[in-house]
């Protein structure tokens, strides 16, 4: 089983799955530059290193 992140990236649905947010979100995001998006291998990806940051900082909204 793999446990670590791919060097690479994810694509939008991949890191929408991984954050529990709509792939629009996501799309959102990096219309708006909140998000990187590069291409890497003939594909649009959302880096690693940036999705091990969002998912290491709390949600906001909801319950603490």
């Amino acid at each position: 089983m793999r446990t670590s992140l791919p060097s690479s990236g994810y694509t939008v649905r991949q890191a929408a799955w991984l954050l529990g947010v709509e792939p629009s979100t996501l799309c959102r995001a990096v219309r708006l530059g909140r998000l990187p998006l590069v291409r890497r291998r003939g594909r649009f990806v959302i880096p690693a290193n940036v999705l091990v940051r969002l998912l290491g900082e709390p949600r906001s909204g909801g319950t603490p």
